[in-house]
């Protein structure tokens, strides 16, 4: 992999098939996340009689969902229920238009992915959900966060982490090279 660079108003990194790959899958296992809350959504009957969507007043059950899609108001819950079931499903579609830019402009098979600045953006967004996602299944806290001295260096604990680190790095050379 080539990390991110800025040339000519343009962003540009090079992956390899296997780190497309990674990438691929991770995004489409946050916008099945992501589809599977939004399926919740429509099982309102407002909602199919008026094609407007409505939210469960309700954060997901899934911390990692939850983690993605935060509580809109910090301190009044009957304020949180009402705003989510008014504004999540817009965050939703959001976050899943913005994961789409990125795997349309990711290689399948490897290669450069070439980004204007919004492509970046959806970028660092996506990756950030991502990172999130792993981050719930890691119950990492802060930067100084470590695997623990137990677990298996060939265990999946260690493979999420590693990944979660490759991600870490990835959205930082995006970041470092939009801020020029």
């Amino acid at each position: 992999m080539r990390l991110f660079s800025r040339r000519f108003g343009r962003y540009t990194a090079v992956f390899e098939q296997t780190e497309a790959t990674l990438i691929s899958d991770l995004v489409d296992q946050v916008r099945q996340m992501l589809a599977g809350r939004r399926a919740e959504s429509s099982a309102d009957p407002l909602a199919r009689m008026t094609g407007m969507m409505i939210a469960p007043g309700t954060p997901p059950a899934d911390p990692a969902l939850a983690r993605l899609l935060p509580d809109f108001h910090a301190t009044d819950a009957e304020m949180a229920a009402g705003i989510r079931m008014l504004r999540e499903p817009d965050l939703i579609a959001l976050k899943d238009a913005s994961a789409v830019k990125l795997l349309d402009s990711l290689p399948r098979g490897g290669g450069t992915v070439h980004l204007d600045v919004d492509g970046a953006q959806a970028w660092i967004s996506t990756l950030n959900d991502v990172r999130l996602a792993l981050g719930v299944r890691l119950d990492i806290q802060d930067d100084e966060f470590e695997p623990s001295p137990d677990a298996d260096p060939e265990g999946m604990e260690m493979a999420i982490f590693a990944t979660y680190r490759w991600l870490s790095a990835v959205q930082d050379s995006l970041v470092t090279a939009l801020l020029g």
